[in-house]
């Protein structure tokens, strides 16, 4: 487990669109990752959902987050649309 404010290791994932997304594409931003066990469950959908309604607020200083799960790409497809996120 990292440490809070530790440096992230490398890593490349896909997002709901399949697209991959690298760490270093966010080098010198703030980044917030959070992990999140399973699209669409009632605890999961909270947080995502929270995220959502201060984005802009993140967005202002310069944010991003990205969110991180097991799930399929078709999955977090899914799951963005439902949720608007």
């Amino acid at each position: 487990m990292l440490e809070t404010n530790s440096k992230a290791p490398a890593f490349s994932l896909p997002d709901q669109d399949g697209k991959i997304h690298s760490l270093n594409e966010y080098a010198g931003g703030w980044l917030l990752v959070y992990f999140y066990p399973k699209d669409d469950t009632s605890g999961c959908t909270t947080q995502a959902c929270g995220f959502r309604d201060r984005y802009l607020e993140i967005e202002e200083k310069n944010g991003v987050v990205l969110g991180v799960s097991p799930d399929k790409v078709a999955s977090h497809q899914k799951f963005k649309t439902k949720y608007n996120l």
